[in-house]
């Protein structure tokens, strides 16, 4: 029987992702940008967001930089959960109007904050009643992030839908890449072994 290189390298991969699945905290990191807003805008602001994520703790802290902006800063939030990883427009999952305390008025800073991932206020009301409850909206938002369903975005008084955002995907641990690059060694391993 003539083994295929390919009928091991998915469930090699399989493997690797599930173990980054069940890996707490999951962080989660992107770069924000008007070319990245839907429909895209010419702002010249840019900046950096971490999202991490403990699901078993309900700890959450959300940290982002940004500068250049063409107008004061109206809000920020998570975005969650588009159609597709990586495109289009969602709701409003985390806090409204804005996070607490996030800088608001003006064009460039920084913001870190720690939220309760189990309590109501961490939410938009409206995200909890789509999810079902509280509990369910703390689980959907986990799910968006690791699905690459989910964005952070930073309103402003010219661009109201949005100025800068990026959407948010996770940084692979270093043993999930341990894993998969042993996985695929095996792989090849074997495939040379087989043509011998």
């Amino acid at each position: 029987m003539k083994l295929r290189i390919h009928t091991l390298v998915a469930p090699v991969a399989a493997l690797a992702l599930a173990g980054a699945a069940h890996a707490l905290p999951v962080t989660l990191t992107t770069t924000l940008s008007g070319a990245a807003e839907s429909p895209p805008n010419a702002s010249p602001g840019t900046g950096t967001g971490t999202v991490t994520f403990d699901i078993a703790t309900h700890v959450l802290t959300v940290s982002e930089t940004f500068s250049g902006l063409l107008a004061g800063t109206t809000a920020s939030h998570i975005h969650c959960c588009t159609a597709l990883p990586g495109s289009g427009n969602a709701g409003v999952a985390t806090q409204v109007p804005t996070f607490s305390l996030f800088p608001l008025g003006v064009t460039s800073g920084t913001f870190t904050q720690t939220f309760d991932s189990s309590l109501a206020s961490t939410y938009n009301p409206a995200f909890v009643t789509l999810a079902g409850s509280v509990s369910a909206a703390e689980s959907m938002l986990f799910s968006g992030l690791a699905a690459g369903d989910a964005y952070l975005n930073i309103h402003t008084s010219q661009f109201p839908t949005g100025e800068i955002r990026g959407f948010l995907a996770p940084i692979p641990e270093p043993e999930t890449s341990a894993l998969m690059l042993a996985g695929l060694g095996l792989v090849a391993a074997m495939a040379r072994r087989r043509r011998r």
